[in-house]
């Protein structure tokens, strides 16, 4: 088999235009090249009942053993319905596509069912699915001033809303005889103008089309079904201590449909398992344990005892705090026996933390537990922290703070650049909160931060090309910073809110870091999706220890 190249998604923006044929002939010209290739119709424009009679001349003509079922998606009326659970499926059912063959080519819809905001819906499953967006285009009856007009403008707005096409492909065939005949320099123009390959779809280069940088845009959808992926891959088992609120067992359902973390469930077994009945769950593979009957109490009284005994305590003292669910979750995954623990759906972040700097301890090399939240905007993700622990850092917890969010995020496969940041870009403000950051920056990098970083760096300049080309032109993650460490927690925690609210970013976390094993706390108001997501990262977490 061939090395895997990045899937070609055939897309019209309007009906009336022969994708098909196109795909057809990409199809064998990839073939013939020796190339493994699938076939995937992420929405079929028909009932569910019915055969989409192009997508099964592919599926046939294809030199895969998948099935015609095995290629398809979910209908309109699914994608219409719940857009989110239409992707999800879309994304899963593609992955299995992909894993079989060398390159995957996506047959876009027909437009057959005049469904609103088609184009759109193409367009965003093609950045979801990671693909080369392959936009064709016909004459339909236009002059060729027309049509270059229309094409303009369409690729334009993919660009500003969506997903920016990859190539532009001509359909001639409905041009009229002047068109045609002007092909090649209606072709020249549109690609001087777009700034894109340009080509007619009877002749393309296949080469030229697998020559195309990959595109780099991470949904959160995608981000979401990675962080799945890295924890089925070697799946770790994790404590949930709140076995008495509904939001743990409605997760931990799917948790274990999903099959990517083993479960310890905290509580009452037999009230767990009557709850899970009358909410519909199946929990039969978690393990359910109540810490009052718990064989083992013992040796985590002594175990607790022996580490806090130079504090003052008593064994009775130990036999007290073991009774408390966060301290025993802990002893749990510090003795082995879990290997991280998510709680803070009903409990206090205090509350949740603290055993874990009594028990856990932080990291060799790190002197402060902090945290960090994964950022899911449309089309990248960014780690932003300390949004959560430290209330006001000194230079020195600054510096532990941009480390181990470095390496927190390269853990969930964001490349970092670390900008601390400030209201003041480089040497252009001073004053004690700007010397903090500069300080912060100094000493990260004394500490062997393996990463690019710079500060101070006000937001702006971090993350915006323009901006950072005039404020911090030498600056080595000025516009393309992807960790953003904050200054203190008022600052960091507004923000990610004010992000999550008004960009409709997706934040996953906090995610603490520093720690020898991973613990995480949830939002009191966590929901169910927060949860799952948590039990993953700590899942990922607990693979690096």
């Amino acid at each position: 088999m061939k090395r895997k190249h990045t899937p070609f998604y055939i897309m019209a923006s309007a009906t009336h235009t022969d994708t098909y044929t196109i795909t057809k002939n990409l199809l064998h010209s990839l073939k013939d090249a020796g190339y493994t290739v699938g076939i995937f119709r992420p929405l079929n424009p028909l009932a569910s009942t019915s055969t989409d009679v192009f997508l099964h001349m592919l599926v046939d003509e294809s030199n895969t053993s998948l099935s015609y079922d095995d290629c398809t998606g979910v209908d309109y009326l699914t994608a219409v319905t719940d857009r989110n659970a239409a992707l999800s499926t879309i994304i899963a059912r593609f992955a299995a596509v992909q894993d079989t063959c060398d390159i995957v080519l996506i047959l876009g819809s027909d437009y057959s069912a005049n469904m609103a905001g088609e184009c759109d819906l193409n367009a965003t499953i093609a950045m979801n699915l990671g693909a080369h967006l392959l936009l064709v285009e016909s004459f339909n009856g236009q002059d060729a001033a027309t049509f270059q007009s229309v094409c303009r403008a369409t690729v334009q707005y993919l660009r500003d809303n969506h997903h920016a096409p990859a190539a532009l492909i001509i359909d001639a065939a409905s041009a009229d005889d002047t068109a045609s005949a002007n092909a090649a320099s209606t072709n020249a123009a549109l690609a001087d103008a777009l700034e894109l390959p340009v080509f007619t779809a009877a002749d393309f280069s296949t080469d030229a089309l697998l020559e195309l940088p990959a595109p780099t845009a991470v949904t959160p959808h995608m981000f979401q079904y990675q962080l799945l992926e890295r924890a089925k891959a070697n799946k770790k088992h994790i404590v949930l201590p709140e076995g008495d609120d509904d939001r743990i067992l409605k997760a931990a359902h799917i948790i274990l449909r999903e099959g990517f973390a083993d479960l310890t469930i905290l509580g009452d077994p037999d009230t767990i398992r009557t709850r899970a009945q009358q909410l519909g769950l199946d929990l039969s593979a978690a393990t359910l344990l109540d810490p009052t009957h718990y064989e083992g109490l013992d040796e985590f009284v002594e175990t607790y005892y022996e580490l806090r005994k130079h504090k003052g305590i008593s064994m009775d003292d130990a036999r007290q705090k073991l009774q408390d669910i966060s301290y025993f979750a802990t002893m749990m995954v510090h003795l082995g026996k879990a290997d991280g623990m998510v709680s803070g759906a009903a409990h206090t972040t205090a509350h949740t933390i603290r055993p874990s700097f009594e028990i856990i301890k932080t990291k060799p090399g790190v002197s402060t537990v902090s945290s960090i939240f994964l950022m899911c905007l449309q089309d990248h993700v960014l780690a932003f922290g300390d949004c959560a622990v430290n209330i006001d850092p000194n230079p020195t917890q600054l510096a532990d703070i941009a480390v181990s969010s470095a390496e927190t995020a390269s853990q969930f496969g964001v490349e970092p650049r670390v900008a601390l940041l400030s209201y003041s870009t480089g040497t252009s403000g001073s004053g004690a909160a700007v010397d903090k950051v500069r300080d912060a920056v100094t000493l990260a990098k004394e500490n062997g931060m393996a990463y690019p970083i710079d500060g101070p760096i006000q937001f702006d300049a971090a993350v915006d090309a323009t901006v950072a080309a005039a404020k911090a032109p030498d600056s080595p993650v000025a516009g393309r910073a992807t960790v953003l460490v904050f200054p203190d927690l008022n600052t960091g925690n507004n923000t990610y809110k004010a992000v999550q609210r008004t960009a409709g970013a997706v934040a996953v976390g906090p995610i603490l870091q520093g720690l020898k094993k991973p613990i995480n706390d949830l939002s009191r108001g966590a929901l169910v999706d927060d949860i799952v997501n948590t039990v993953a990262v700590t899942a990922v977490q607990a693979q690096n220890i």
